[in-house]
């Protein structure tokens, strides 16, 4: 039945969905996981490695974790070609931003921005979704740390701590069962390590296998900083 209906991202089926959303959505069910957990002290983000070689310059090429400005970044799950597309596209606006305002765009602000873009790729014929998830990290003086999970409708929400890729309804649940308000960054990389290693494809969890990015305020200074560890 569904085929009469999937052909075209604009063409709603006769029970309101948009086939192409929802495929675009099972592209990114098979890419690694990625976790967001917001912290008291900061954000943190984790994720799964898929492309594991002797061979690749891991100090030149990131999977996962990539930076939008000095505030803000971000963890990806889909088709890394789409994402490189949308990261590109929210860099030029924050420093556009950047550039007029003469201070960092407000976290929300790009997030949503960004979104707006998403949603045209659903609306308009000859296109197709992005098939990229995105879990957005950042600080700003407006709402302090925060954590934001966008999909490839559109859609965005703010989050203490979410999951996208593979297994993420199961690592949703455990996030559920064991967050907890006021945790440190210690605590929330401890527990998106034990949420990992219940969930991950991979026996056990090594260092090649995972990347782990923070957003924190510099003691003393209170400057925003980005950290790949």
């Amino acid at each position: 039945m569904s085929r009469r209906y999937d052909s075209r991202t604009t063409i709603f089926s006769p029970e309101g969905r948009l086939y192409q959303v929802e495929y675009a959505m099972e592209a990114i069910g098979n890419a690694g996981s990625a976790l967001g957990i917001l912290a008291a002290d900061g954000v943190i983000l984790v994720g799964e490695k898929k492309v594991t070689s002797k061979l690749l310059q891991t100090s030149r090429s990131a999977e996962k974790m990539y930076k939008i400005d000095s505030h803000l970044a971000c963890a990806v799950a889909g088709i890394m070609s789409d994402a490189n597309i949308l990261i590109n596209t929210s860099r030029l606006q924050a420093q556009r931003y950047a550039l007029t305002y003469q201070e960092p765009i407000p976290v929300e602000q790009l997030v949503q921005s960004l979104c707006d873009t998403k949603q045209g790729y659903t609306q308009f014929g000859g296109l197709r979704p992005f098939g990229v998830s995105f879990l957005f990290a950042g600080w700003d003086k407006h709402h302090g740390f925060q954590l934001y999970m966008s999909d490839p409708s559109g859609n965005y929400g703010g989050w203490k701590a979410a999951a996208v890729g593979a297994n993420s309804q199961a690592a949703q649940s455990m996030l559920k069962q064991d967050y907890k308000d006021g945790l440190t960054r210690e605590e929330a990389v401890a527990l998106a390590l034990k949420v990992l290693s219940k969930t991950m494809d991979s026996t056990s969890l090594t260092a090649e296998k995972l990347e782990l990015a923070e957003v924190f305020l510099q003691p003393g200074t209170g400057e925003v900083q980005y950290q790949v560890a």
